[in-house]
């Protein structure tokens, strides 16, 4: 996925002088799917349903991102 399609990075780092690492951190998409499964294990679920529930939570999280443009 570009990223336009995943919201660039939720939380991105330079790092700054004397850092040796560049981190870009998780995608705005991942960070708003993770949200909407926090709140989905909130109500509680069965196990046989994580499938169901993941896939639920990234439609929620491509909406955001629709609603963002």
């Amino acid at each position: 996925m570009s990223e336009i399609e995943t919201g660039g990075p939720a939380f991105p780092s330079e790092g700054g002088p004397g850092h040796l690492w560049n981190a870009k951190g998780m995608t705005l998409r991942d960070y708003f799917a993770a949200k909407a499964m926090q709140a989905e294990m909130a109500q509680g679920i069965n196990e046989s349903d994580f499938d169901w529930m993941v896939a639920r939570c990234y439609k929620v999280a491509d909406s955001m991102l629709e609603a963002r443009k």
